[in-house]
């Protein structure tokens, strides 16, 4: 199965094509802005570099957040358009679930939201133990705490230097952003649907009065 990945709901933009397991091109830039601007020139070169048309696709993946309501506004959109054009099935990838991949057994992927605010969620060995959640600091301190009984951990992601201050001596996996190629992976095992942006919080930009 040759499956699209796209992630552009945090500072990275990043694309991937994988043919089964087996990685056929992927690019990655770290930006905070302009991803609408390089994600589909990005897409194009990796389809370009794997050797292959678009319409050789099987699906198209992206994440949908929990992430910059911009940035997963811009994946979900080209995702779409792309799905559309191509007459191809789509799979949305949590953000979270994206960052867990990059370790294995308890990992607590964490985004720093701002607003003293952090994006939880826990996995082991793949498996969700909790839903993604917006929390303070502190308590998302305290659900790991209650989730790890004690046991190591990898802490992963942008929260994940906000939560060592809390608990130090724990294993910390920096990213910028999701890889494409997990994004890829997971949906390869996924069943296709439409995408659903996932949000946590209302954004932070106001209508005027």
């Amino acid at each position: 199965m040759i499956v699209l990945g796209l992630d552009t709901c945090l500072p990275s933009c990043s694309v991937a094509v994988l043919d089964g397991e087996r990685v056929l091109a992927t690019a990655r830039e770290v930006m905070a802005r302009g991803h609408q601007e390089r994600l589909a020139p990005m897409a194009q070169a990796v389809m370009a570099e794997a050797g292959l048309a678009f319409d050789k696709l099987d699906r198209i993946a992206v994440t949908v957040g929990p992430g910059s309501f911009t940035g997963l506004r811009v994946g979900i959109a080209f995702a779409k358009g792309l799905a559309l054009a191509l007459d191809k099935p789509t799979v949305g990838i949590g953000t979270l679930e994206a960052l867990a991949a990059e370790a294995n057994g308890l990992v607590f992927p964490a985004i720093d939201a701002r607003r003293g605010q952090l994006y939880l969620q826990a996995f082991e060995d793949g498996r969700a133990l909790m839903a993604p959640d917006a929390l303070s600091a502190d308590t998302a301190a305290a659900r790991i705490a209650e989730l790890s009984m004690g046991r190591p951990f990898t802490l992963v992601g942008s929260g994940a230097a906000l939560l060592a201050e809390l608990m130090p001596s724990v294993r910390i996996v920096d990213a910028e952003g999701a890889d494409a190629c997990h994004v890829a992976r997971l949906a390869a095992a996924r069943a296709p649907a439409p995408l659903k942006p996932l949000y946590l919080r209302a954004p932070d930009a106001k209508l005027p009065a």
